[in-house]
């Protein structure tokens, strides 16, 4: 097997097309500890013994690590993440779309100091743009992909200090609809897009899933009436979700949406009601690959991180094998002569796994070994979290609980916090060979804008669009996305 891996490896050649299409696929919170889990358990699901599964990401031919920390953060969030591999730009902890000078929550900091991602790049240069995502859509990375804010947290208007609406600041889902013209937006959210009171269609008696806006906007019918003249879908549920049709749709908010707030985990997830990251995935890339000129996707497996803060490794797992499966859909969906496909994390979560489990042990079971307290623990445990339960100085006594609860946590805290190692990047498709190595997490956004040709860089185009030297000059618009021609 060893053999043949290698002359895979020695009969591989780069791809060094342009990209004409990039499918991002960003696991939050999903470190190598929980992707090692998540094959496992993928494997133990199909009756195997789990440790030798192949997960489609394994496929990917290049794999790099990126270094997570935040500007002014050893262990970062989401929101500093997502503006580093979308936007290029490290920045400060829970600031979105704006560069290091802005401050966490003063509004005044974000002027001019807005940075922009590559979906904005790649909507500019022509090309078919879209958000996935599990959780609701002005979350922080989703939001990243089109909003600037001073505070991931300002998800409507209802959310924001008056001070920074005084300052002129405004809330991330009245961007979604304003800032970049999205095909697809699908994920949940839709709380924050209607009026004060009003009742979720879903769950009218939930006074939590009501509308939060304050400034009576139903942002929702004004999507809808900005779309006028298309073929523009909004659903919430999954029969009209499946009865949009890709091929004659030009724009789809779904699932904003689907739930008020985040989805439903995977494990809980009703077929019936609820569409899988499998589903969106794959409809969202049949709507946007009818443009010739390509598309951006990014596609977010959000509640595998929701699910760590909450101590449940079952629940995160499965996420994450989801997520894998999304990915598989994507490849099947595209070709790799012209699609760029990156697979990361935005930063990994305090997740361990250990104590000398036998080969093909459940990956949610216990260790063999037991403790010097004479009781058993499980292979999989948090640093930190809501699974400290220490009583009168001893640990609770797990022989006869099952595999899905929350795992033990070395420290007592309502939600576990992220960890800050390095986290896989893993590339297949053109100049997917640009990902190798240890790199910033900033250069993520750089290299893919690169491979596709839009921002800023244009130099891997030039050879295939350019006339002869000497022939034409030409300048790079820094503001837009492309080269002008003189």
């Amino acid at each position: 097997q060893a053999r043949e891996t290698l002359q895979s490896a020695l009969d591989r050649k780069l791809n060094t097309n342009v990209a004409k299409n990039i499918l991002f696929f960003l696991g939050d919170g999903m470190g190598v500890t929980t992707y090692t889990a998540a094959r496992i358990l993928k494997g133990q699901l199909q009756n195997q013994s789990g440790e030798d599964t192949v997960m489609t990401m394994d496929t990917f031919p290049h794999v790099g690590l990126a270094k997570t920390y935040s500007v002014d953060f050893q262990i970062p969030d989401s929101a500093a993440t997502a503006t580093a591999y979308l936007c290029g730009v490290k920045t400060n902890l829970n600031v979105i779309g704006v560069n290091a000078a802005a401050r966490n929550g003063v509004c005044r900091t974000q002027k001019g100091n807005e940075v922009t991602s590559i979906l904005k790049w790649a909507k500019d240069a022509g090309k078919s743009v879209g958000v996935v995502t599990t959780t609701r859509v002005q979350h922080a990375t989703p939001a990243t992909t089109y909003a600037h804010s001073a505070s991931r947290k300002w998800y409507s208007d209802a959310d924001m200090p008056d001070s920074a609406k005084k300052d002129g600041c405004t809330d991330i889902a009245s961007q979604l609809i304003k800032n970049i013209d999205i095909d697809v937006i699908i994920g949940g959210g839709r709380k924050y897009m209607t009026p004060r009171g009003t009742k979720d269609p879903e769950y009218p008696w939930d006074f939590s899933s009501r509308g939060k806006r304050r400034d009576g906007r139903n942002l929702i019918q004004e999507w809808q009436s900005m779309k006028t003249g298309k073929v523009a879908h909004y659903v919430w549920n999954k029969t009209d979700f499946d009865a949009v049709d890709p091929e004659t749709t030009n724009y789809l908010m779904g699932k904003s949406l689907f739930e008020p707030g985040d989805l439903q985990y995977e494990a809980d997830r009703d077929p019936i009601l609820d569409p899988s990251i499998v589903e969106t995935t794959e409809k969202a890339i049949r709507i946007l690959q009818k443009n010739p000129k390509g598309f951006f996707l990014l596609v977010e497996g959000g509640r595998i991180d929701q699910a760590h803060h909450a101590g449940q490794a079952y629940m995160a797992l499965h996420e994450a094998i989801a997520f894998d499966k999304a990915i598989a859909k994507g490849l099947e969906l595209t070709k790799d002569e012209e699609t760029l496909t990156i697979v990361t994390a935005d930063h990994s979560q305090p997740l361990t796994f250990n104590g000398f489990p036998f080969r093909g042990q459940s990956i949610l079971g216990k260790s063999p070994l037991w403790a010097t307290d004479m009781l058993p623990y499980t292979t999989l445990m948090y640093g930190n979290g809501p699974g400290n339960k220490i009583i009168n100085g001893k640990r609770p006594d797990i022989r006869n609980v099952t595999t899905n609860y929350i795992q033990f946590s070395a420290v007592p805290m309502k939600s576990t916090t992220h960890s800050g190692e390095d986290v896989a990047v893993l590339a297949r498709g053109p100049m997917a060979h640009l990902f190798s190595g240890v790199q910033e997490q900033n250069y993520i956004a750089h290299a893919m804008a690169y491979a596709a040709c839009v921002g800023t860089d244009m130099r891997h185009c030039q050879s295939e669009s350019l006339p002869p030297l000497g022939h034409s000059t030409f300048s790079t618009d820094w503001n837009g996305s492309g080269v002008t021609f003189n």
